[in-house]
């Protein structure tokens, strides 16, 4: 079944896995969705599954379920299956709506019961925290610094705390959906509570509100989603039954970033006796300090009796000196990092080992000058400036090689985009939208706009301007024939009848009857008609074939098709959450990317479906975080001080800790600590002020490491660090950074 591919030790152990529950520890580019989509290959192949069953793959985000169908179908075909069968592939909240779809009755949901989106929800959320604030400023003073001046107390309250309370209102939400807790069981509990605990309360007033406006728009957002699929397990212990059929096993991806609720459901889905198959990397978990992702659900399951335990420690991504580099980090932390709460912030081992030599995926060729450890104190503009002239004479050398700059925060990284373009270097912005996807999808908007209402003249000539551009078998694109095209279109009085011509009809005499008009003047409007009606026909197709047929005719770079594709996904899922939305509905959500009011990376938003190999000579610009699960050739790592990368050193600051709160006060992590001691029992509720903020700083330093570690590993041939001393000066290198350069000097060294 697998000769044909070459395998790994670690990789043919866990192919060999039939049944019962299994756990895999994966290093960074060990192949893992490679083994798990050929596994999923594998036992559908084998007839473990029947006719009227699948293999259930859960995964973090969209693109990888579209990276996990594409390889497992290839596997498929190769083994000369059909493909598209025998297996379904969901991110947890496409999961929870499958479930909650068959049976909303259960959880007091209409049939066509709408799911609001992450735009919809966060301005309903923004609406109800800037409401609260404005009618309870007194419940926040007591948390600020004195002496604040009226001027800077006017610009907190009306520009930073809305801004800070909707993060802390949405971390509330999250929290208390997270520990399943209705509004109306808050309330009760609260009121049993021997203290008032000003956060508390207004953590479960915002609640409140924003789940009755929910309910008022007769919609669910994502976290109610996955907290309805477990009340609908548990409520119909027969529908679970039908489930655990359908889906006999279960393969779980990105395990690390698994949160209570998630591991909740795949447990009530497995079953005490089911197959249940778990992959990820601890040492990758970098969300969990803003969401309810946990790396030790993961852990605990891999000790859990019964649990069979697999590694993928082979790694055919780095040379040598960077697995050498990045295993140093990890090994620096566990035995000397200055802060001991801090050591187990990575859960190793497996630490990265090389490829072997017959590997028909070699590491690259090692080349100690690769690295790059920058010891300059820069400041801030000093460090951009510098890694924007690194860059710029780079490139030109290397048209074929992949290269990134990572910094810690998107303002970090707004600024280097700066610096390159002051360069004359055009930079991939993947911070936030590119002009090119916001152009993409203000065109697929117009056209959207225009086949909604077909009857419409402006519409239509908007069209036209996008199709005269664009449309590469059009007449000459001279602007006098654009000018006379375009003004006669204007003048057609029957629309209908010019787009679909009935045979008594002239289409053309309407603009023919001027004598001084030419043939040669109406050629591009033959060609724009017939356009214009093979894509009425297609109106009837899904969305997202719609979408499809528009490009093939308007685009050929393969930027511009592959935005194309992701808004054709992206429809698609729209459709899948909102099925009576017209074209009107989706021309609106083409509005909101290309006005940048709705967020949008435009590759797959920044998820797993980004190749930066279709950006070979030029550099993509992005944050650490949105980097993970890829690769470079060359990668700039900026930033890496104590204020991003702290290390519990009594000069460190914290990203969390604002500065108009008093010092040390971290007001989201307070704020969710007296939300959960609200499940406590005990005459103090168990809160105790400050122990949560001092523990938000221990988490806090943990992820920054295992951040770090993954900004390292990114990078296949060489690394360059740089750090700078902040706005003020005051910034020293991070510790870990330190580490590193003591490190790669005493390597040196030695090998030298």
């Amino acid at each position: 079944m697998v000769e044909s591919i070459h395998l790994r030790q670690a990789q043919k152990q866990i192919l060999n896995y039939r049944n019962g529950k299994m756990g895999i520890v994966a290093v960074p580019g060990s192949g893992k969705t490679f083994t798990l989509s050929l596994l999923a290959a594998n036992l559908i192949a084998d007839g473990r599954i029947e006719d009227d069953q699948e293999v259930l793959i859960v995964t973090l985000v969209n693109s990888a379920v579209d990276n996990f169908e594409q390889q497992i179908n290839a596997h498929l075909k190769r083994m000369g299956l059909m493909p598209d069968f025998g297996f379904r592939v969901r991110t947890l909240h496409g999961l929870a709506h499958d479930i909650v779809r068959e049976r909303p009755d259960l959880v007091g949901l209409f049939e066509d019961f709408v799911i609001l989106d992450e735009r919809e929800s966060r301005a309903i959320l923004s609406d109800v925290t800037l409401a609260w604030l404005k009618g309870n400023e007194a419940t926040i003073l007591p948390w600020l610094i004195e002496d604040i001046s009226l001027e800077d107390r006017q610009r907190i309250f009306t520009r930073d705390l809305p801004r800070l309370l909707e993060e802390v209102a949405l971390a509330c939400v999250r929290t208390v959906k997270d520990m399943r807790l209705s509004p109306w069981f808050l309330e009760r509990a609260l009121e049993k509570q021997s203290i008032d605990l000003p956060l508390r309360r207004m953590g479960s007033e915002i609640y409140a509100q924003y789940q009755n406006a929910l309910r008022y728009r007769g919609g669910v957002d994502f976290d109610d989603l996955i907290r309805y699929a477990i009340e609908v397990l548990e409520a119909d212990e027969a529908y679970l039954q039908r489930l655990r059929l359908r889906w006999p096993y279960i393969l779980e991806d990105e395990a690390q970033d698994s949160s209570r609720l998630q591991e909740a459901i795949l447990r009530l889905l497995c079953g005490a006796d089911g197959n249940w198959v778990r992959v990820g990397d601890m040492n990758q978990a970098i969300y969990e300090t803003f969401t309810t992702a946990n790396p030790k659900f993961l852990a605990n399951f891999i000790e859990e009796d019964g649990v069979r335990h697999h590694e993928l420690p082979e790694s055919g991504r780095s040379t040598q000196s960077i697995i050498d580099l990045a295993n140093a980090l990890v090994k620096w932390t566990k035995s000397h990092h200055p802060l001991i709460e801090a050591r187990d912030a990575f859960f190793a081992p497996p630490y990265i080992q090389p490829t072997s030599a017959d590997d028909p995926h070699p590491n690259p060729m090692d080349d100690e000058k690769g690295i790059q450890l920058i010891e300059t104190a820069f400041t801030p503009a000093e460090e951009c400036e510098w890694v924007a002239k690194s860059i710029a004479a780079w490139l030109p050398h290397h048209p074929e090689s992949t290269l990134a700059a990572l910094a810690p925060r998107n303002q970090r990284g707004e600024e280097l985009v700066t610096a390159l373009q002051k360069l004359g270097v055009t930079p991939v912005d993947m911070l936030r939208s590119s002009s090119t996807t916001r152009t993409i999808a203000d065109e697929l908007e117009k056209i959207l706009r225009s086949l909604a209402q077909p009857t419409q003249m402006f519409p239509l000539l908007e069209v036209y301007r996008v199709w005269k551009k664009r449309y590469r078998n059009s007449s000459s694109n001279d602007s006098t024939h654009n000018v006379h095209e375009w003004a006669l279109l204007k003048k057609v009085k029957n629309l209908e009848a010019f787009i679909w011509p009935f045979a008594a009809h002239d289409p053309w005499g309407e603009l023919m009857n001027d004598g001084n008009i030419l043939e040669e003047r109406v050629e591009g409007l033959h060609e724009f008609r017939k356009t214009i009606q093979k894509w009425h026909r297609a109106v009837l197709l899904p969305i997202d074939q719609l979408i499809l047929t528009i490009a093939h005719d308007l685009f050929y770079e393969s930027e511009e098709l592959a935005l194309a594709h992701k808004f054709a996904r992206l429809l698609k899922r729209f459709a899948q959450l909102h099925p009576d939305s017209r074209l009107l509905d989706f021309a609106q959500e083409m509005k909101l990317i290309a006005s940048n009011q709705q967020r949008f990376w435009g590759f797959g938003d920044w998820e797993k479906g980004f190749d930066p190999r279709d950006y070979r000579g030029k550099v993509v610009v992005t944050t650490m975080h949105k980097a993970k699960g890829l690769e470079w050739d060359r990668v700039y790592l900026l930033s890496v001080n104590n204020y991003d990368f702290p290390s519990g050193d009594a000069y460190d600051s914290y990203y969390e800790e604002k500065w108009y709160f008093q010092k040390g006060f971290n007001f989201q992590a307070e704020t969710l600590a007296q939300l959960k001691s609200v499940l406590s029992i005990g005459e103090f509720d168990a809160y105790y002020l400050g122990e949560a903020s001092d523990q938000a700083r221990v988490d806090y330093i943990r992820e920054r490491l295992r951040l770090l570690y993954v900004g390292i590993t990114r990078a296949k041939r060489e690394l360059i660090i740089t750090w700078n001393s902040g706005k003020n000066g005051t910034q020293r290198m991070a510790r870990p950074l330190m580490a590193l350069m003591a490190f790669w000097e005493k390597h040196k060294a030695e090998v030298g």
